[in-house]
C-alpha cells in the first residue's frame, strides 16, 4: 500500500526529495546535490519527515541502509573517489537523510570533513571532469534501484 509521505512545510529536504530526485519511491528519494566543489555528492532522504533512524521500523531501517549502500556503490563505480564519506547528521535540518560524498586527496577539505575549513582549492579542470560524470552517476543510481525493485 502506498501512502502519502508526511511532509513538513518549509523543510528543504522535504522539498528536494519531491522536486529533484534521481530515484524516488514511497519511502525514500535519492538526489545528487548541486555542489560545484563536490560533484557526485548525493543524499538519500527518507520521505516521511522523521528525525532519527530509531523513528523507523526495523524493516524501514534495513531498506534505508540498503539504499545508502546502493548509492555508495554507484558513487564508487562512476566517480572513482579515493574515499567515500557516509554521514547522517541532521543538526541543521532535522529530517532523516544520509550524505554520500566522494572524497579525493585534492578536494578542498581532504582529509577533514567537507564541513571543516577548506585547506586548498581543487583545480577547475579537475572539478569540471568530475561534473561531467554526473549524468553517468544518475544513470548508475537509477539502474541500481531498478534492479533492486525487480529483485524485491
Amino acid at each position: 500500500m502506498t501512502t502519502t509521505p508526511i511532509r513538513e512545510p518549509g523543510c528543504e529536504l522535504c522539498d528536494l526529495a519531491a522536486l529533484r530526485p534521481v530515484y524516488a519511491d514511497s519511502k525514500l528519494s535519492v538526489i545528487i546535490v548541486d555542489d560545484a566543489n563536490y560533484p557526485g555528492f548525493c543524499r538519500v532522504i527518507w520521505r516521511d519527515h522523521v528525525r532519527e533512524m530509531s523513528d523507523l521500523s526495523r524493516e524501514d531501517r534495513l531498506l534505508l541502509n540498503e539504499a545508502v549502500h546502493e548509492v555508495e556503490l554507484a558513487v564508487r563505480e562512476v566517480m572513482k573517489p579515493t574515499k567515500v564519506n557516509v554521514a547522517s547528521l541532521g543538526n541543521v535540518v532535522p529530517h532523516l537523510h544520509w550524505h554520500v560524498i566522494p572524497r579525493y586527496t585534492d578536494d578542498a577539505h581532504f582529509p577533514a570533513p567537507v564541513w571543516a575549513a577548506a585547506v586548498r582549492q581543487t583545480e577547475e579542470p579537475v572539478l569540471a571532469a568530475r561534473r561531467a560524470l554526473l549524468p553517468d552517476l544518475a544513470d548508475a543510481i537509477s539502474k541500481r534501484f531498478a534492479r533492486r525493485m525487480n529483485q524485491g
